[in-house]
């Protein structure tokens, strides 16, 4: 692909496992500084990105190298619909603080922050009220918009919001000024669903798993499961399938095991909060392209009412944008088609815990799918002593 513009430099702020900068760096841009605090995901990038300089605490940065880009897929746990809901004030997203400090004095053209919709509502949208202020205040243009990581050629139902904003650059062409409205045909081969839920819940997906997640509130991984009606097969997929559902290449996140007394466990955590590697390479091409957005139909934001899925702002003018959480349309993939590794059977236990919360529940489900989880049980019905509502809650 050709790019009328130039590569960007980039610092990646609460980089994780380097989502964002290995899919930046498929367009074309380079990290030169990664900044990350849990150990395992910090072995991870000093394996992939040994020319980027790594540091781990972002309190204790004192200025930013000259670069064009810096990004930040700042904490989600106090934003997150299955987090502890403490708001953009709370003690891991209020660290987002630390990226405008740090941009006070930094000279960088573009700032990208990611997060979950779900701070869209919370507290009536304090947090984007919170980070929108702050970037009008600095002097930033910004635009954001919630985008569906299917967009993208991933079978998984994952939104998130990006944010762009720039003191030189109108980045409403970059994240708004392309759209589509895809029509889903899922083959139905596979659903994915939530084993951890079945009185109430969002985790159903045809041809595609929900949401991956870093885990629960009790440090174990909960990966979605996934049915396939021809086989009756019921289980959940491998961490490297979940690395690949991510954009990932297999293994990955092999690196973690190098830290001292890492398990798996911190794998699955670090694919979970990881964002879409796909997602940030559309965002690196859309930085390299020159393009333009008509603003004609965008109506003007009130404050103080509900935020929404997308708008923009310059200056005192703020407008909510007409635009799908769909700017791209890879096409639709098989679910099957990045299952590489056979499923892992879900134990009796965790089984007949989801059967009698979906029996006790109002949930629909597709015809079938609970007779065959009542025939994986093999007809032996344990005692509901696996009670794991509580996994719901997502670290």
């Amino acid at each position: 692909m050709d790019y009328p513009k130039p590569p960007l430099t980039v610092a990646g702020l609460f980089a994780g496992i380097g989502g964002i900068e290995l899919g930046l760096a498929a367009s074309g841009h380079h990290a030169q500084m990664v900044c990350e605090i849990e150990p395992t995901a910090a072995a991870i990038l000093r394996e992939h990105f040994p020319d980027a300089t790594l540091t781990s605490d972002v309190r204790a940065i004192d200025s930013l190298p000259n670069v064009d880009l810096v990004t930040a897929g700042f904490p989600c746990q106090d934003l997150s619909q299955a987090g502890k809901t403490a708001g953009i004030s709370g003690q891991r997203s209020g660290l987002v603080g630390e990226v405008f400090r740090l941009m006070q004095s930094s000279s960088a053209r573009f700032l990208l922050l990611e997060n979950v919709p779900f701070m869209l509502q919370l507290d009536q949208g304090q947090a984007m009220s919170y980070l929108t202020s702050e970037l009008s205040k600095m002097g930033f243009n910004w635009a954001y918009r919630v985008v569906d990581t299917r967009s993208f050629g991933l079978p998984q139902r994952r939104q998130r919001v990006l944010l762009l904003a720039s003191r030189t650059d109108d980045p409403r062409p970059i994240l708004l000024g392309c759209n589509e409205n895809p029509v889903f045909r899922p083959t139905a081969e596979s659903y994915g669903f939530y084993w951890t839920e079945g009185l109430k819940g969002l985790g159903w997906g045809v041809d595609c798993v929900p949401t991956l997640k870093g885990g629960s509130t009790i440090g174990i991984p909960s990966p979605p499961a996934i049915w396939r009606p021809a086989t009756g097969e019921v289980g959940t997929p491998s961490l490297r399938d979940c690395e690949r559902l991510q954009g990932f290449p297999c293994d990955w996140t092999a690196p973690a095991l190098k830290v001292k007394g890492a398990r798996d466990g911190a794998r699955w955590k670090c694919v979970g909060n990881a964002v879409s590697v796909p997602l940030a390479k559309w965002v690196g091409e859309r930085l390299r392209m020159t393009g333009s957005y008509d603003s004609s139909r965008d109506e003007p934001h009130t404050s103080g009412s509900r935020w929404p899925t997308a708008a923009w702002g310059q200056g005192n003018d703020v407008r909510r944008a007409n635009v799908t959480p769909f700017p791209a349309w890879a096409g639709q993939p098989t679910l099957s088609s990045f299952l590489l590794d056979p499923l892992k059977p879900l134990s009796q236990k965790a089984l007949s815990g989801f059967l009698s919360r979906a029996e006790r529940g109002s949930l629909r489900f597709k015809e079938g799918f609970l007779d065959n989880i009542r025939s994986s049980i093999s007809g032996v019905q344990l005692p509901l002593a696996f009670e794991v509502e509580s996994l719901t809650r997502a670290a």
